[in-house]
């Protein structure tokens, strides 16, 4: 593998991240470690890893809680590490956008091998990544902190209605369709719940828009999505 990659380890267990230290770094990857998730976003904010390490079972905030927190900003590739053998919790981990997960306790030589067919699928090394803040006008979404600003004057957002922003703001330009935004906030089950969706985005208009009955970033396309638009 051409150049040095940097691994970030999610895991509490110190035996566990010194050992894939050790064989990563044999094999001239760079390691950056966290033992919660606080640190973890802090770590990955910092340090731009090229692949995560996520174990499932972490103090506080849960690796799968951790995992869809960096899927609202990046699409870096996602391994969970997991002490649960049921088909339920890898499932859960993989619709919450990881790439693969590993049992423990693993072979080292399985676990390198993953990460290379993960990091070869993937490939992110020369795609330019979404900025960790995105900025309209006076509307500004920091996708790292959670936190949405008009003004200057911070914006308290249901986690719901920060879910959707987040994926239209993520999506800036680009035409979502109902079906799609349905689907990655409230699931698969609920891709035909359009009254869901006018609602909340009724509710999100309230409080971003300057004139919520004449919007100016979350546009309507009748039949088709929204677009959140960024007038120039």
């Amino acid at each position: 593998m051409n150049g040095k990659r940097t691994v970030l380890v999610v895991d509490d267990d110190p035996q566990l991240v010194k050992l894939v230290r050790v064989n990563l770094e044999a094999e001239n990857y760079r390691v950056i470690t966290a033992m919660n998730g606080e640190t973890a976003m802090e770590q990955f904010h910092a340090e731009t890893p090229d692949l995560v390490l996520l174990d499932i079972m972490l103090p506080g905030t849960t690796g799968y809680e951790l995992c869809q927190r960096i899927r609202e900003f990046s699409s870096v590739p996602i391994i969970m590490l997991t002490a649960k053998v049921e088909d339920v919790d890898k499932i859960k981990g993989l619709k919450l956008g990881a790439d693969d997960y590993l049992t423990k306790p693993f072979n080292v030589q399985e676990l390198l091998a993953r990460i290379e067919a993960v990091l070869r699928r993937s490939d992110t090394s020369g795609e330019p990544q979404p900025p960790p803040v995105f900025t309209c006008e006076k509307l500004s979404v920091d996708f790292v902190r959670h936190r949405v600003l008009n003004d200057g004057q911070e914006i308290s957002l249901t986690a719901t209605e920060y879910k959707l922003l987040v994926q239209l703001a993520g999506n800036a330009g680009r035409v979502m369709l109902h079906r799609e935004l349905l689907t990655r906030v409230w699931g698969s089950e609920y891709q035909d719940e359009l009254d869901y969706l006018r609602a909340y985005v009724r509710h999100l208009r309230a409080k971003i828009e300057p004139d919520p009955h004449h919007p100016r970033y979350i546009l309507s396309k009748p039949g088709i999505g929204y677009l959140f638009s960024c007038p120039e």
